[in-house]
């Protein structure tokens, strides 16, 4: 999909392997302007700067307490989780 698009991918993390939670998920989400959720059939659009740290975490991070993958940052954007039309609407 992101070869289709020409997205050249920087930086790959195994997410099971390193785990990002906590504040360290919440830095990472705070440097985002946009932070975009997807979780089944729907999906999320926050502003870091604006909407609540509690709702934006409580939607971004998994049953564990990580940061839900896959987590993409594209710029000043963070996508996070999956969810086919956020793809389509903000990856292209």
């Amino acid at each position: 999909m992101f070869d289709n698009k020409g997205i050249t991918i920087k930086e790959v993390v195994e997410a099971r392997k390193q785990k990002i939670a906590g504040d360290d998920a919440w830095k990472l989400i705070a440097s985002a302007r946009e932070v975009i959720v997807g979780k089944g059939k729907k999906f999320h659009v926050f502003d870091p700067s604006a909407d609540s740290r509690e709702d934006i975490l409580k939607a971004a991070l998994g049953r564990t307490g990580n940061l839900r993958a896959p987590a993409l940052k594209m710029g000043d954007r963070l996508v996070i989780g999956y969810n086919e039309d956020m793809y389509k609407q903000y990856i292209g």
